[in-house]
């Protein structure tokens, strides 16, 4: 075996195409497997990916093992994670054991091994948690004004208009740059990376938007669109994680008397705030960036009736 201390994920990636969505993903799950099966410490934001470009080969080495990997599936499972999660989780854990076996780290027996493991199945499935309505999202979008400070309150607002209004991803929202803000026509749009088209942004959003870059002071294009804020309200220049993200969301959530309440959430709301105005599944599929309209009507079917919530 080779004696290599550290490897570089990253640049697997990047042979391989993967976009950077799916990058962030794989990144969120390897982590969580790092804390939980090899004992490290969790990280986040610019030190994931510093952990994704320096993965401590002997400290994983261990951890990689079917049955290992198996328990640890079935520990997501008990948490309460989806469908979709387990299998992101085994896909992300997978990619890492490639890359190992790659650099002769181990056997390709024991990588056949590993892809042999399938996601649990679920033994009992959530329902889909309570669809906010509209007020109930206003609530929200208002609840970013109890910030610790004025610049806090600012991004914290643009963030959950973006969510709320936008029907964005939070990884999708914390890769943003303002770069991607374009104009056409009249009418402002957001540029998602890796292919993942346009949304256009709501003119009520514009203002907030435009407090928010005075803020800062002239952003660059390639800066972060939403930031970091140091205790005090400066403002950094890292851009704020999707788990920062999910945590304005939480916050203003608890503030606003509406109960545990995901970014996920305010997706499916979005989604079926417009589905119950009457718009068409192909209008609602251009919002979500659907690759078609079956995947929108799957989507919607997992979608319950509007329920008040916190009222």
């Amino acid at each position: 075996m080779s004696k290599i201390e550290t490897l570089d994920l990253t640049k697997a990636w990047r042979r391989q195409n993967t976009s950077k969505h799916t990058q962030r993903a794989y990144s969120r799950w390897i982590d969580r497997f790092l804390v939980d099966a090899a004992g490290l410490s969790a990280t986040r934001g610019d030190l994931r990916i510093q952990r994704m470009s320096q993965l401590p080969a002997p400290r994983i080495l261990p951890a990689l093992h079917p049955d290992g990997l198996e328990t640890w599936l079935g520990s997501l499972v008990e948490k309460g994670h989806s469908r979709q999660g387990l299998d992101q989780a085994r896909a992300a854990v997978i990619s890492l054991s490639e890359l190992i076996a790659a650099e002769g780290l181990i056997s390709a027996e024991l990588l056949a091994k590993l892809k042999a493991v399938s996601a649990p199945s679920l033994a009992i499935k959530k329902p889909p948690r309570t669809i906010l309505t509209p007020a109930q999202l206003s609530a929200l979008i208002h609840a970013a004004g109890g910030g610790a400070s004025r610049n806090h309150r600012l991004r914290n607002r643009v963030a959950l208009m973006m969510l709320c209004m936008m029907a964005l991803r939070r990884d999708e929202l914390a890769a943003a740059k303002w770069g991607d803000i374009q104009a056409h026509g009249g009418r402002v749009f957001l540029n998602i990376g890796d292919g993942g088209g346009q949304v256009e942004m709501p003119r009520s959003l514009l203002k907030a938007l435009t407090n928010w870059r005075q803020a800062i002071g002239a952003p660059g294009s390639e800066t972060p669109l939403v930031r970091r804020i140091w205790k005090g309200g400066r403002i950094g220049s890292e851009g704020l994680s999707s788990d920062g993200i999910w945590l304005i969301v939480r916050q203003a959530a608890k503030s606003a008397r509406l109960g545990a309440v995901s970014p996920d959430d305010l997706r499916r709301s979005v989604t079926a705030g417009l589905r119950d105005a009457g718009y068409s599944t192909e209008d609602i599929s251009k919002l979500l960036r659907h690759k078609n309209r079956i995947i929108t009507a799957r989507y919607l079917k997992r979608i319950p009736p509007t329920q008040k919530r916190g009222e």
